[in-house]
């Protein structure tokens, strides 16, 4: 591969840290509500369809498509009301092809985002930490001067405080066309701190509190120490005990070993095409992620933990309110509406809150209607398989129209021919990490 072939996937994949959020099954549904018939509009404002319940022949085709399509393995839970379906398609293990689960343990990504907002306002909520104030006045140390008296808690939280990401030096080969680093860190420990340095390092994308805001990991490991700070606890124990045991999820974590916990599939990563054939990534020492992107979990708990968000049983009705309050916040090229870790798509049906999530090989959406009645989480264990274009532009594969599809009907009960899902162009996932200072 030449060094502009090598330039030009390094600028793709930098646009496509910012895609994990923009695009994902938010962006598709996006497109939907653009591209979609009339006779698809069939839905309530809530997020549900009109004659209610799940399609269970149709939900087990459209995932088989998924399969069918390429990617290796994907598994799906889809909720509505007291009615849940769940199913998984394809294989965990190309080598051994054994068949991937519904209930397997999964890397979540930038999910974990949303758990350490909600650990934030339950801090807010007991006069810990005031969300407006600079956050200087917390961390002084790490972000001192006018830098930490400009940028406020509430920036962290809606990628708002402009501050560089992290990724690019973490992991210096992507800047040179290569995958090596991903290898080269695999077992390597980096601290909160030496995380958020490399950051703060980083040259900043914007003003403090200017909008459109731009997507950074780097907020959520300061939100990280922010919390240790007020509380006295680390961050993983504090989030763990107040919000995942609050929540009463059984199989979401902070892994301590590199190892996924539990019964879970391989993690293929291709990097658009830098790594051929894809390389298994699951057992990877996660502190780079932190509580940025660290937490493991499954499709079920991701939708009781969204539920019971959403249903005011994990923060009050002022703080959640809060963390629906969006802004535009730059994300692959796009505009998302983000809260406080928190993102709102509207569909063809409605509105959804939640987020996505992509580690190297694994990526993750869930949302759910503001009601929490209607939810789809699903994982899968491919990412960045798409292909590159003359122009350094993502070529749509076809796996990413099925997701399309499926996630369609998941949420809205529209079919794929009424959505027209050929004219879906959008791309599900990649991984969460170079945002603009990859070029």
């Amino acid at each position: 591969m030449t060094s502009l072939r090598f330039r030009t996937v390094l600028s793709t994949v930098g646009r496509a840290g910012r895609l994990a959020l923009a695009t994902g099954m938010g962006a598709v549904l996006a497109a939907a509500t653009l591209t979609a018939p009339a006779a698809a509009r069939t839905a309530s404002a809530t997020g549900t369809s009109q004659d209610g319940g799940l399609d269970r022949q149709a939900l087990r085709k459209t995932l088989d498509a998924v399969h069918e399509a390429g990617m290796y393995g994907i598994y799906s839970q889809v909720r509505d009301q007291g009615q849940t379906w769940q199913g998984a398609s394809g294989v965990a293990d190309v080598d051994t092809r054994r068949p991937v689960r519904p209930d397997m343990v999964h890397r979540v990504g930038s999910i974990t985002k949303t758990f350490v907002s909600v650990a934030i306002l339950q801090q807010v909520a007991r006069g810990a930490i005031d969300l407006d104030a600079p956050i200087g006045r917390y961390l002084p140390d790490l972000v001192p001067g006018d830098r930490g008296q400009r940028i406020t808690v509430r920036m962290l939280l809606n990628h708002t405080s402009h501050i560089g990401d992290y990724i690019a030096p973490a992991f210096p080969s992507l800047l040179e066309g290569s995958g090596k680093s991903l290898d080269d860190n695999r077992f390597r420990t980096f601290t909160p701190k030496e995380l958020a340095g490399l950051g703060l390092a980083a040259a900043p994308t914007g003003e403090p509190g200017a909008t459109p805001g731009s997507y950074s990991n780097t907020n959520y490991i300061l939100a990280g120490l922010l919390l240790e700070k007020v509380t006295g606890t680390d961050a993983e124990r504090y989030v763990t005990r107040n919000v995942i045991r609050k929540a009463g999820l059984r199989h979401t974590s902070f892994p301590r070993t590199p190892v996924i916990p539990g019964p879970h599939s391989k993690a293929y990563e291709s990097l658009y095409g830098l790594i051929d054939p894809p390389r298994d990534y699951s057992v990877y020492n996660m502190s780079w992620g932190g509580t940025a992107g660290a937490i493991v979990s499954t499709m079920d708990d991701l939708n009781r933990f969204y539920r019971a968000l959403l249903r005011g049983e994990l923060v009050g009705a002022a703080q959640l309110a809060e963390m629906q309050k969006t802004v535009p916040v730059l994300a692959g090229g796009g505009l998302i509406d983000y809260g406080l870790g928190i993102y709102s798509v509207d569909a063809p049906c409605g509105r959804f809150w939640g987020h996505s999530g992509g580690v190297f090989g694994m990526s993750t959406e869930s949302l759910s209607s503001p009601d929490g009645n209607r939810q789809l989480s699903y994982g899968v264990n491919r990412t960045k398989y798409q292909q590159i274009d003359e122009n350094g532009q993502i070529v749509p594969s076809p796996i990413d129209y099925a997701i399309g599809a499926h996630g369609l009907l998941a949420l809205c009960g529209t079919t794929p021919a009424q959505a027209r899902t050929s004219q879906l162009p959008l791309i599900p996932l990649p991984l969460d990490v170079p945002p603009a200072t990859i070029k």
